[in-house]
């Protein structure tokens, strides 16, 4: 399976430009899968302490209005995050698209980070808690959306139920970005999963987002981490080495 991983520039001068540019490499490249930033479509909402319901509703017109023609990316399968309303919540839902089926919402983003640049859990509510893998075209797949990635047990859990990847969208600092590549290499061993995550990159507001996407294999291996250089990285997976992984040291220890 080949496999994308990016960073973007999400508001700002640069933002079409790169997602052009991403397009364009996933037209050459001729990827299976891409896996875009948490909320990669409007401007970053949560450096902003004070949640406003008009932006909010914002942020959702416009990932429906990118989402629709995903297809013009040439690539059968795309997965991210996008906000959404439902019953009420406000919540950050993981989606995959495929051009089959069309859009499905398959995780809700769970922990919640509330501190200057990632007022998120005043501007949204926490998801049902599901933490359950859904079907990428061949893979199983099992969402961690940013902070999500840092409770291990859940990254376990997705690796007993036979998934394939760890999606990790995410929108983390720049301060913080070799704490975040170790907790990735960690997932994909707990898991026995291959584990791929693309970010946000430059300063919005208070938060300034520190690109590095990356390709982890099932034993933690870092393949390959996106740069300002090289914000694109497409590689070749073997599933087979996830299903073989789960067999191994400590994937095979009993609860």
């Amino acid at each position: 399976m080949l496999v994308t991983v990016c960073q973007l520039r999400c508001s700002g001068e640069h933002r079409e430009r790169d997602r052009e540019a991403l397009a364009a490499h996933l037209r050459r490249e001729r990827s299976d899968l891409v896996v875009l930033p948490e909320m990669p479509f409007s401007p970053w909402l949560f450096s902003d302490p004070n949640p406003s319901e008009e932006a909010w509703r914002n942020s959702e017109e416009e990932h429906l209005l990118c989402l629709g023609p995903l297809d013009q990316l040439r690539v059968p399968l795309a997965a991210g995050t996008r906000p959404l309303t439902r019953q009420g919540k406000r919540l950050n839902c993981g989606f995959i698209w495929d051009r089959q089926n069309s859009l499905k919402d398959v995780h809700q983003k769970y922990y919640l980070p509330d501190e200057p640049g990632y007022w998120e859990a005043s501007w949204y509510d926490r998801g049902d808690g599901s933490f359950k893998a859904a079907q990428a075209g061949p893979a199983l797949a099992g969402f961690l959306i940013c902070t999500d990635l840092w409770f291990l047990e859940k990254a376990r859990g997705y690796g007993r139920q036979g998934a394939h990847l760890l999606l990790a969208p995410r929108a983390s600092s720049q301060a913080n970005a070799p704490k975040w590549l170790t907790v990735g290499q960690t997932a994909a061993m707990v898991a026995g999963a291959w584990c791929l995550s693309s970010n946000r990159a430059g300063a919005e507001g208070q938060a300034h987002m520190g690109g590095q996407g990356w390709i982890i294999d099932p034993d933690g291996r870092i393949l390959g981490v996106t740069s300002k250089k090289e914000p694109f990285l497409t590689l070749e997976i073997d599933l087979d080495m996830a299903e073989a992984a789960k067999r191994t040291y400590p994937r095979d220890v009993k609860e």
